[in-house]
């Protein structure tokens, strides 16, 4: 990671200053007085109904308790949705240190001005940040919602530069609850222009996740257009895993797999080896475009690398990780390049791999040299009608390739029975946006 420059880091520290001088008094957690409010950090009025300015006190008292316990704990900073996870997050990530800092009616600036004292001083290993929503429905401007965001990233990053943080976009809702679908992806937009480029935050796309083809809130989730259900919370966790996973916080045991009988692995678990960058071809630019904000960056590769017994690219951006291959999330938002094998495969051959996607996220497989889609299908397309794909979940991809044709299924059902391919060429692994892990990639050659 690059050091910050002079100027910013004495910004980040006063920010940080900041927020513990008007941070309520120890010895209490009421929520600040009206009079008040002008000398606090962030902007917006904060909530004031009844049940909120009990929860606030009730909750933060006993999280002030909690301090000691709570140290090194993944830590979810958010509403009422957050603070629908309960305390022990439904059971859904076994083995993980958790903290839950959800308060019920929470804007932006409520989370900022607690920030230091919820999340930070906890020492957090990660935090999962999820807010907005109500500020949406109280009519803070969304420009004022994304500099308040501005300040929880800085103040986290003066507290610690290396903290993973991930953000998890603005869920959808529904205008008949004031909270309309255009000002909600605005949020959005912001938050990412905030954080593109620094890797030490990650952006999973629950928006897309959770909205319907008008961009609401989808009912089977959302049964009140706002709140989620039982099946929400496990759709929020499946997206949510992957990238635990990658952080090392889950799934840390090697992964014992054997290939069956005639198939020869071509991923190790271990390291890179046998993997590596081919050149690429120069792309012509166009001097008169004007590049959009969210472009994806393409990466050129001059001359080969080969990344034997290496655990990572230099770039991080293919990691070998507990028997996965993991193509992680680009900070640039989408970040395009691929990774191949070293080996060219000329004979028919069986390939056969698994790939798991956090939502929305959008990879492929390369079969010689042509690409063959892998991405979350349902959400990313193009195969959006399969029944028995598995959103956050591991899926097997199966291509056979005879007589230069490719057939692909996942999970059974068919991809494409009519791909062609060259007469020869290696297997590669493309990233573009969101995370994509493979696992269990092994081929067997066919032969007559």
């Amino acid at each position: 990671m690059r050091p910050l420059a002079p100027v910013r880091l004495l910004a980040l520290v006063a920010l940080t200053s900041v927020l513990a001088a008007t941070a309520p008094a120890q010895s209490s957690k009421a929520l600040p007085a009206v009079a008040d409010e002008a000398s606090l950090p962030g902007e917006g009025p904060l909530r004031r109904y009844d049940a909120y300015v009990k929860r606030w006190l009730e909750a933060r008292t006993q999280w002030a308790k909690d301090i000691a316990r709570d140290q090194g704990a993944v830590v979810f900073l958010g509403d009422s949705i957050t603070q629908g996870w309960g305390a022990d997050f439904k059971g859904k990530f076994a083995g993980m240190k958790l903290a839950n800092r959800g308060i019920s009616g929470d804007t932006s600036r409520g989370m900022l001005i607690r920030l230091q004292e919820d999340v930070l001083a906890l020492k957090p290993a990660a935090i999962v940040l999820l807010l907005g929503t109500n500020d949406v429905e109280v009519g803070i401007d969304p420009e004022a919602v994304g500099r308040n965001f501005q300040k929880i990233t800085a103040a986290i990053k003066a507290h610690n530069p290396r903290v993973p943080v991930v953000v998890c976009r603005v869920f959808p809702s529904s205008a008949t609850k004031k909270r309309p679908a255009g000002t909600i992806k605005r949020i959005n937009a912001l938050y990412e222009a905030t954080v593109r480029g620094d890797p030490q935050f990650t952006v999973i796309d629950t928006w897309t996740l959770f909205a319907d083809a008008q961009g609401d809130a989808t009912p089977a989730w959302f049964p009140d257009l706002l709140h989620l259900n039982a099946a929400g919370y496990d759709r929020w966790a499946g997206a949510l895993r992957p990238v635990f996973a990658t952080l090392g916080f889950t799934e840390t045991a090697a992964d014992t797999f054997q290939p069956e009988p005639g198939f020869k692995s071509l991923f190790n678990g271990r390291d890179l080896t046998g993997w590596g960058f081919r050149p690429t071809p120069p792309r012509k630019q166009n001097p008169n475009a004007k590049a959009k904000a969210d472009a994806p960056v393409f990466v050129e590769v001059a001359t080969a690398v080969k990344f034997d017994g290496k655990t990572a690219t230099p770039d991080g951006r293919y990691a070998a990780i507990n028997g996965r291959l993991v193509v992680t999330t680009p900070a640039e938002g989408r970040r395009i390049q691929q990774l191949w094998t070293t080996a060219e495969f000329p004979t028919d051959f069986v390939l056969k791999l698994e790939f798991r996607a956090t939502p929305n996220a959008d990879s492929g497989v390369f079969i010689r040299q042509p690409q063959l889609q892998c991405r979350d299908f349902l959400l990313a397309g193009p195969y959006n009608q399969l029944k028995q794909f598995k959103q956050g979940d591991w899926n097997e991809l199966v291509v056979t390739v005879k007589g230069g044709i490719a057939h692909a299924t996942c999970n059974g059902e068919l991809l494409t029975d009519s791909m062609k391919v060259p007469a020869t060429g290696p297997i590669g692994l493309e990233g573009d946006r969101g995370q994509m892990e493979y696992r269990r990639i092994r081929l067997k050659p066919l032969t007559e």
